[in-house]
């Protein structure tokens, strides 16, 4: 499993990132540098605000860098002043659309499989999407045909990896 993670001191300076993390933030940032970079002033000021400085459950940040954005949750503490992140590319309003085109999928079919991705129930997405429950499994059998995969948890995974990792 790849992670993409890196951790940070109090004032948001990078102490390490692992290698996939590093490929996550150069793509977004073409200047990125390890020994320069340094988190945002928004996020900084919210690890500043308790005295320990790292916030327990800070949340996710997006987080504009070079010419993208990018996805940054608080994982918690792990030494004394030492902040761990993990990062990923934002979720977006895009993501049938990039399923749809990563994935050779309907737009429909993308629709569901991103709810999918999101935890929802076949009733769930019938009901946010306007159509029956039985509807959303015959677009979900189409899915595991196309994917060439099994169950409904191959399918999450499968569109998560998607819409987190890079094109």
């Amino acid at each position: 499993m790849m992670t993409h993670e890196l951790a940070t001191d109090m004032a948001g300076r990078l102490l390490w990132c692992t290698p996939e993390a590093a490929r996550l933030l150069a793509e977004v940032d073409a200047a990125f540098d390890h020994c320069a970079f340094r988190l945002p002033r928004e996020v900084v000021a919210r690890l500043a605000q308790t005295g320990t400085g790292c916030i327990a459950g800070a949340g996710r940040f997006t987080v504009g860098l070079g010419d993208g954005r990018l996805e940054l949750t608080f994982l918690g503490v792990i030494a004394a002043g030492e902040c761990l992140f993990r990062v990923a590319r934002p979720r977006s309003a895009e993501a049938p659309e990039v399923l749809r085109a990563r994935l050779s999928l309907t737009a429909r079919e993308a629709e569901v499989l991103s709810w999918i991705a999101r935890g929802k129930s076949n009733r769930d997405i019938g009901e946010i999407l306007g159509i029956s429950p039985r509807t959303v499994n015959k677009h979900l059998e189409q899915i595991f045909t196309k994917l060439g995969i099994e169950n409904r948890a191959s399918a999450a995974a499968m569109a998560v990896r998607e819409l987190v990792m890079p094109a």
